[in-house]
């Protein structure tokens, strides 16, 4: 495994795999690397001959100074895990060397795709996105990239930002990958007590319980309404938004003419750190 700081180093490594004919997966993290990042190393090493993987806590997409400061760094697990897992380059620049002084990013406007939901709460978040992986992806030049559908508006943005300026990039969604107990895989989850886990566990129960109610023939409307008064006065948990939306454009799904695919998507705090989920759901 080759481990390289400098963009330049970077395209010499990817540029001497893709002479050799090989394929490249690129699997973009800001490490903590957990279960979920191991899944989709292995989606990449099933369809391309090398996986890059980047570490990077991306400043400009942290909303709250805090969040950012206090997100986990694991980095030398991260290698050793890296290394065990098969990937052949790690990239891991500092913040210098991806915005070169210049933390200022341009705003990104897709409509309610980045100003709905995770767009309207954390406020610039998905500029910071849009910014950090088109960067990456033009120091990559990978064939393939990879993302969990755990940030399944984010997956969607990436999406958008692929088809318009990367058209020879597939962006591959990969399954939100959960811990025994249910709860949604997350670099965060580490600052989690045992009892504020437990409280955790009700954001998975809550968007199943939205799940089972439409698939059994319930009106969206009427289910939302059930779900989120039984959860407004829930002790412990600050609910930022409970609903049923549309994966590729992020607009709410409501009853009437929207059938098929949607999903059923959570996001709130419990003990100050913030976490989301979702699940798939069959609207008939």
């Amino acid at each position: 495994m080759i481990t390289v700081k400098k963009k330049e180093l970077l395209a010499k490594e990817v540029g001497r795999l893709k002479l050799q004919g090989a394929q490249i997966g690129f699997v973009p993290t800001m490490g903590a690397l957990h279960h979920g990042h191991e899944s989709l190393i292995f989606e990449a090493q099933k369809m391309c001959d090398a996986v890059v993987l980047s570490i990077f806590v991306n400043p400009t997409q942290f909303n709250k100074a805090s969040d950012f400061e206090t997100y986990p760094e694991t980095l030398e697990a991260d290698l050793q895990r890296a290394e065990r897992l098969g990937v052949q380059i790690v990239f891991m620049p500092d913040v210098e060397e991806m915005y070169k002084g210049n933390l200022v990013v341009n705003s990104v406007d897709y409509g309610p795709l980045t100003h709905s939901f995770e767009g309207q709460h954390r406020q610039g978040h998905f500029d910071g996105v849009v910014a950090v992986v088109r960067k990456l992806f033009e120091a990559v030049d990978a064939d393939c990239a990879y993302f969990g559908e755990k940030d399944l508006q984010q997956l969607a943005v990436i999406r958008r930002l692929a088809q318009e300026e990367f058209a020879g990039l597939q962006i591959k969604g990969c399954a939100l990958i959960r811990d025994v107990d249910g709860l949604a895989l997350s670099s965060r989850n580490v600052r989690l007590s045992q009892e504020e886990r437990v409280k955790a566990l009700k954001l998975n129960a809550w968007i199943h319980a939205l799940k089972h109610t439409i698939e059994a023939g319930r009106s969206i409307e009427s289910a939302l309404e059930s779900i989120l008064t039984a959860v407004k006065n829930e002790e412990g948990i600050a609910l930022e938004y409970l609903d049923l939306v549309d994966p590729e454009n992020f607009e709410p799904r409501r009853s009437g003419t929207d059938r098929g695919e949607a999903y059923a998507v959570v996001a709130a705090s419990v003990g100050g750190v913030r976490l989301i989920d979702n699940c798939r759901v069959l609207c008939s």
